[in-house]
């Protein structure tokens, strides 16, 4: 960002005080805690509002509880290569158990003999 002042006999002063102005608009609107408000939560949405943000979007990382969130898919075509889409149930603020997919890789559901 360019800024030009006008040059006044205590120029060291203005310049102090606009270096710390920038500081404190660019910590402010790179506090991470600001992000964070912006994911979708799982809780404050109906069940249909939560599926159908999927299906709009494909794919959607949304909160389901204060410390937890995953990436839930429309379908495994969003998932990775060698990975399968699978029902997970969420809660919603109509129902306890919302069904949403996830990906997950296939091999950990396989038991080892």
């Amino acid at each position: 960002m360019t800024v030009f002042t006008k040059k006044t006999g205590g120029g060291t002063g203005n310049l102090m005080l606009l270096a710390l102005g920038s500081a404190a608009v660019v910590f402010v609107s790179f506090h991470p805690a600001d992000a964070q408000s912006r994911r979708p939560d799982t809780r404050a949405m109906s069940c249909s509002q939560v599926q159908s943000l999927i299906e709009q979007n494909g794919a959607v990382v949304m909160s389901t509880g204060q410390y937890t969130f995953d990436r839930y898919v429309y379908t495994k075509n969003f998932c990775q290569h060698g990975e399968v889409a699978r029902n997970q149930w969420v809660p919603t603020k109509d129902v306890k158990r919302c069904r949403v997919r996830v990906c997950i890789d296939p091999n950990i559901l396989r038991f080892n003999n």
